[in-house]
Order: C-alpha cells, then structure tokens, then sequence
C-alpha cells in the first residue's frame, strides 16, 4: 500500500504570541531567522477570506477556531464541537446523533492567596492506570447529574456525555493553562452545576490512593478537571470516522505550544527553528513544485491563511525586490 499523501495544508498554532500572554517570547521575534518560512511566504499571498482576527479574550483560541473551519465544522466561540467529534470517531456516538459531549481533562489547581491557576495539564504526565482509576471513582458523581463519563484515547482526558453540554460555552486549555480559572470560568448560573462537580471531585480526588503515590513520588496531585470542547455535532457534518485525511486536511504541528505558554524564548525560538527546518521546509518545496499549497499561522489574536499567488512575470518580478518581513506577520498574530 502507498503511503499516505503528505498534507499540503500546514497549520502552526503559538506561531506568534502578544505582549500579555508571552511578552519574553514575542520579545524574541525580532531576532528569530526563519529563511524557509520568509521563502514560502514570499511565494504565497494572504487569504482574506480565511483570515480570523479576534480579541485575546475569546474562549477559543484562533488554531482552534481555524482547524474547525478547515474540517467543516461549527467554530461559534466556545462551542466547537470537539468532544462530540472524539466521540463519533471512537465509535461511542454514531454520526447525526446530535448528542452534545464535552472534554473533561484532569489537572492540578494552583492554589494561591488571592487566585486559582491551571497548570498546564501537559505537564503534570498522568498514565493511563491513574485515568481509569479515578474515572471509576468519579463515575457515580457526574452519574447523579445525567452525565455519562467514557475513556479516550489520551490518558487524563475523558469524554462526558449530557445535555448540559449542548449549549455551554467554556475555554479551550490552550486559553486557561497558566493563567487564574476566574478570567475564563468567570461564576454564572449556567457553570453553577459545572462548580458543583469541580468541588465534589476535588473532595473525591484528596482521598485517592492515586494522589497518595504521585506525592510520594514527588509528582503534583490531581485535584480538579477543566471542561472544554462542548456542543454537538450538527447532522450534516461528515461521519469522524469516513475517509483518511487527505492532503487537504490540516497538519497541524504543535511544537511551540509548551514554550510558549512557559514564556520560554530560547525554547520557542529553538522550537520555530526546528520547524523552519522541516514542515516549513517540505511545503516550500511543495509549493515550489508547483503545488497548490496551504500555510495557516495562528498566534493568541488571529490567524493568517497564505495561499498561491496569482499572477505572472510582473508579480514575480515584484516579489524578488520585496520580501516578505516574517517578524510583521507573525507579530500581527
């Protein structure tokens, strides 16, 4: 069998970052040197029609909202449909169910004197034998609500299914890791239930034996769960599990999430050069080859879509006497 087409949509989420969220990290964009990336750019132009400019406050950050367009489905703030497509293609819901789902994702609650932090659930490294332990024992809880929990295929993260999740809006991770729960769980009649079961869970967790044997080891409890992902998937979306992914479906590559959320500008600037060298490097050639490729960049306010320029010998002409500035467009994000 032939090995599976390489993508030619390429999407980089963390691929610039403001001045409140990551201020070292975009302090070091003057000084990154990306040549790939300055080559592909200066063979693509922008696509305005899938450019997506939001304000750094939106419940889902901007690759999110972008990979669900790409996908063809709903990307209404904070409802994109993430659980409920993970539930399609594991085969627990079947396509047009219309059931709404939502991401519950174990993590550790930084308590502080005067706020509560998420950190980054990436980082606290739970197995897969601590995941079906504690969903045992959180079972009955999310039970007596109407909610039904199931495994994923990513140790800490389950999938819960109830009604309360058809029209509740909540933040991606991406937003909330290393930042105060309050800026994006703010307290509202319609999160009243989802604190209800963040404090029984977090009574319930103080007393597992799981708990007992990280802390011995020296790794961070498990104390809460944040919910993402919720909605349904409306029935005209395509079946999760048809088809494989074709060189249309988005490569999504997310090796400058951790050093951007830690604010880590040698890791990140290390990170972007890695990339720079590799994917960026492969749809260059692509493009080069005459492929009519895709390059979508995402940073906390925005993301930019570049495609195939349209013109002749003038355009080409023009485009040899005036790069493209990598640092401008990427400090835009």
């Amino acid at each position: 069998m032939a090995p599976p087409s390489p993508s030619r949509h390429l999407l980089v989420p963390f691929a610039g970052r403001s001045g409140d969220a990551s201020p070292a990290c975009r302090a070091a964009l003057s000084a990154l040197r990306l040549p790939n990336l300055e080559a592909l750019l200066g063979r693509l132009a922008p696509d305005p029609g899938r450019d997506d400019a939001q304000a750094g406050t939106t419940l889902s950050p901007p690759h999110e909202r972008a990979l669900a367009r790409a996908l063809g489905m709903p990307f209404e703030d904070g409802l994109i449909p993430w659980a409920a497509r993970e539930a399609q293609h594991s085969g627990l819901s079947r396509a047009g169910s219309g059931e709404p789902w939502a991401l519950l994702t174990l993590c550790h609650w930084e308590v502080a004197v005067d706020q509560v932090v998420l950190d980054d659930p990436d980082g606290i490294a739970i197995t897969e034998a601590e995941s079906l332990a504690l969903l045992e024992a959180a079972r009955p809880f999310f039970q007596e609500d109407g909610i039904s929990l199931r495994r994923s295929a990513t140790p800490g993260r389950w999938l819960a299914r109830g009604e309360l999740f058809r029209t509740l809006p909540t933040a991606s991770v991406d937003r909330v890791a290393g930042q105060s729960i309050a800026d994006w769980a703010p307290l509202s009649d319609a999160l009243k239930p989802v604190r209800k079961l963040q404090n029984e869970m977090q009574m319930l967790l103080y007393t597992q034996r799981v708990n007992d044997e990280r802390v011995a080891r020296g790794t961070q409890p498990i104390n809460s769960f944040w919910l993402s992902g919720t909605g349904a998937l409306p029935k005209d979306v395509k079946d999760a599990r048809e088809g494989k992914p074709s060189k249309d479906t988005p490569r999504v590559i997310d090796t400058l999430r951790r050093p951007a959320l830690d604010d880590d500008p040698a890791a990140w600037s290390a990170a972007w050069q890695a990339l720079d060298a590799g994917p960026v490097a492969e749809l260059l050639a692509a493009s080069t080859r005459g492929e009519a490729v895709v390059l979508t960049l995402c940073g906390d306010r925005a993301a930019r879509s570049f495609v195939p320029r349209k013109g002749g010998a003038l355009d080409w002409l023009r485009r040899r006497f005036r790069r493209t500035s990598t640092t401008a467009v990427l400090e835009a994000l």
